[in-house]
């Protein structure tokens, strides 16, 4: 399952702008949706603005790979439950991905933000389409505008 990360990184990153650096985002200076603290963190530890702008395309892989992928489980989970998990971990972090998917499979699994050996049985027993719409569902209604 994990063959499906170049595909569902490449998916994610159609919708990732280039570069910000608006001093408005939390996020602060951003490069194809990594930030200056993530590129610290994961590949240059003392990395400029610059390093970032000119990050290449396998730093920024490794980036998602280790900050969003592994961190929902993304090559244990069926094909397109990865890309749906995956996709909402980027927009909404990695923690809330897991819990939705975690209450898409059901009042039996603890919605605790982290993918284990619980979370991946209840995964393994339902329908991947079925993950793939409660989940899609549950992120339309979670980015909805309050009335």
């Amino acid at each position: 399952m994990d063959r499906n990360f170049a595909r569902s990184l490449a998916l994610v990153l159609r919708a990732e702008g280039l570069w910000s650096d608006n001093p408005a985002d939390p996020g602060g200076a951003t490069m194809k949706g990594v930030t200056l603290v993530n590129f610290r963190r994961y590949v240059k530890a003392d990395a400029t603005k610059a390093d970032l702008r000119n990050i290449t395309d396998d730093q920024v892989a490794t980036v998602y790979r280790r900050f969003y992928w592994d961190a929902v489980a993304g090559a244990e989970l069926p094909d397109g439950v990865d890309y749906a998990v995956f996709d909402f971990a980027v927009n909404s972090g990695p923690g809330r991905a897991a819990k939705y998917l975690q209450a898409a499979c059901g009042a039996s699994v603890v919605q605790d933000g982290r993918i284990g050996p619980a979370t991946l049985a209840a995964v393994g027993a339902k329908p991947a389409g079925v993950l793939i719409d409660t989940i899609c569902d549950a992120r339309l209604k979670f980015l909805e505008p309050e009335p």
